[in-house]
């Protein structure tokens, strides 16, 4: 690139990655917010807690990007119409092409990026945190005993705790087990602690003692212990086969389902969408940040206001984003809708490139259809007064 076209690309990248930082902190946030329970109520650890708000972040990357990006393109053509730059590079004999290469590369670059986390990135977070949240749903420690009270479950265990520590840890712990006809087995500790060890959870107990009843026997037989690990897989029922929803699953499963597939075979319209919601999302940053320069491209002076303009290439990105989503849902329903869902970036993207390219032929087109609908109207009355006279 030229030095100008690389000040334009500078400009342009800077205003894009402050508003993508910045909608993209202002968000995560909010949805942060939503999870805290996981740390309060549940018990769980910071980690899990950042892991799993963390794992949001590519969803709202590709959902914002596009709209950074507009954004972008909108403050950087403002900046330079504002500092009377855009007339200057016109006045030198800087062509409209020219003048788009920046911002058209640094479209192609967003596109990129959207296009591997829409493909690659997104399915596989979709998937890590479904199988987080299943663990964290599925911890009998977090979600299934309450403070204070005593919690029976159906596989004939009774589980009570004091209170909970500051760090997490268990005080004051009973717990009876009567899982076999006859036999009773009561834990009595001082504290516990709920700790992973290759991929199966246990519960840590410190300071207490076994009561073991046999069959058919009145006198049980005490043990004490200072550290004993108690298996928690135990204590929940056996976990159901997981069915992953369309979107946290590979695009490789999408293009490959397996027919024999009960959910697939229920759900064939939904993976039809996802797979082509994903193959033409990296189209949606090149069609934003063309409408943005279609729309403010041309260079004006500061007695012209550009709040028209503006409007009307956010009107255009709402209504192309509608038109996006009725065609995907459209794709739902029917096979022949899916064209639909790349034809409607690529019109937006079409007519952006006419516009912006052939600008001054379009805009003397308009002006010639204005005038003569203005002297149409003006003549309308006269012909009137005419026809009564006569």
């Amino acid at each position: 690139m030229k030095q100008i076209e690389r000040y334009i690309f500078r400009i342009a990248l800077g205003a894009f990655l402050s508003c993508l930082i910045g909608l993209t902190g202002v968000i995560w946030v909010t949805q942060a917010l939503r999870e805290l329970d996981l740390i309060t109520a549940k018990g769980q650890t910071l980690l899990i807690f950042f892991l799993i708000t963390g794992l949001s972040l590519p969803t709202l990357i590709t959902v914002i990007a596009p709209v950074a990006l507009f954004i972008a393109v909108v403050y950087a053509l403002n900046k330079l119409n504002g500092d009377s730059e855009l007339i200057v590079m016109s006045a030198a004999g800087m062509s409209p092409r020219h003048l788009m290469r920046p911002f058209l590369t640094l479209a192609l670059i967003v596109s990129a990026a959207i296009g591997f986390l829409t493909i690659q990135v997104m399915p596989s977070s979709f998937q890590e945190l479904r199988d987080v949240l299943t663990r964290v749903r599925g911890d009998f420690i977090a979600n299934v005993v309450k403070e204070g009270q005593f919690t029976s479950l159906d596989s004939g265990i009774t589980f009570h705790f004091r209170e909970r520590a500051p760090n997490g840890a268990l005080l004051g712990i009973f717990m009876q087990d009567r899982r076999e006809v006859g036999k009773t087995v009561v834990y009595l500790a001082e504290r516990g602690q709920a700790v992973d060890l290759d991929g199966q959870t246990y519960l840590v107990l410190e300071k207490g003692s076994i009561h073991r009843q046999q069959p058919n026997s009145r006198d049980s037989s005490i043990i004490t212990f200072q550290r004993y690990a108690v298996d928690l897989a135990a204590f929940t029922p056996p976990d159901a086969d997981t069915i992953y929803k369309p979107r946290e699953r590979s695009t490789v499963q999408l293009l490959f389902p397996n027919p024999n597939e009960t959910y697939y075979k229920l759900t064939k319209g939904r993976f039809r969408a996802e797979l082509h919601d994903r193959l033409s999302s990296w189209l949606y940053p090149l069609a934003l940040g063309l409408i943005a320069f279609a729309a403010l491209g041309d260079p004006r002076t500061t007695r012209q206001g550009r709040g028209l303009a503006v409007a009307g290439a956010i009107t255009a990105v709402v209504a192309l984003r509608i038109a996006g989503f009725a065609a995907s849902s459209a794709a739902v329903r029917s096979q022949g809708a899916v064209a639909a869902v790349y034809l409607v970036p690529l019109l937006a993207i079409v007519l952006s490139l006419v516009v912006a390219t052939q600008g001054n032929r379009v805009r003397a087109f308009n002006a010639v259809v204005a005038a003569r609908l203005r002297r149409l109207s003006a003549a309308l009355p006269a012909r009137r007064l005419r026809m009564r006279a006569g």
